[in-house]
């Protein structure tokens, strides 16, 4: 009997570990993110688009996780951090994580304001898998990626609409649980 019940415990673990979202991080080590107070969020050029619902739903359980870090949203172009994320929900998606000529031009949008990127881009690319959330972080004042997170399992369209909303809010704390980044 007690083999029958330590079976079942071991069961559940694996059952509850694998529904987790898996997550992993990079920064830019040279980057001071204690100067880092307010942030704005921006839309990546290539990103796939998205329903506004989604939309809502990450940028709010984002907003609260990094409120609980000391950022503040604001829609000023003097923000200290630009936010962006790109998912993927149906397919594999590749995309370049940024350009370096930064001016007016299409690129990054907010509204009716464009802070655009042109001419030539990094040559970085990544993959973002099935229900992957990659969430950005670009130092407008050097032009640069300071910090990017990738979480799987994040987005899962064939859930309930309840779970789909814990899932993405557990995601988005586990993966921001290790920002600002310590050296």
């Amino acid at each position: 009997m007690q083999k029958i019940v330590l079976f079942s415990v071991a069961i559940c673990l694996v059952a509850c570990t694998s529904d987790s979202a898996d997550v992993r991080y990079n920064f830019d080590r040279e980057a001071e993110f204690s100067r880092f107070r307010t942030y704005t969020w921006v839309i990546l050029k290539d990103a796939a688009k998205i329903d506004d619902l989604r939309d809502k739903q990450i940028k709010d359980a984002t907003d609260g996780e990094l409120a609980k870090k000391g950022l503040a949203r604001t829609d000023a172009d003097s923000a200290d951090l630009y936010v962006g994320y790109q998912v993927a929900i149906d397919k594999e998606t590749q995309f370049t994580s940024y350009k370096t000529d930064w001016g007016y031009s299409p690129g990054w949008s907010q509204g009716n304001q464009h802070r655009g990127v042109g001419g030539a881009t990094t040559g970085q690319t990544s993959t973002i898998y099935t229900g992957q959330l990659a969430l950005d972080m670009y130092d407008p004042k050097n032009h640069r990626l300071v910090w990017r997170g990738v979480a799987s399992k994040a987005i899962n369209p064939n859930a309930r609409p309840d779970k789909q909303q814990s899932n993405l809010a557990k995601a988005i704390a586990k993966l921001l649980k290790n920002y600002p980044p310590t050296l």
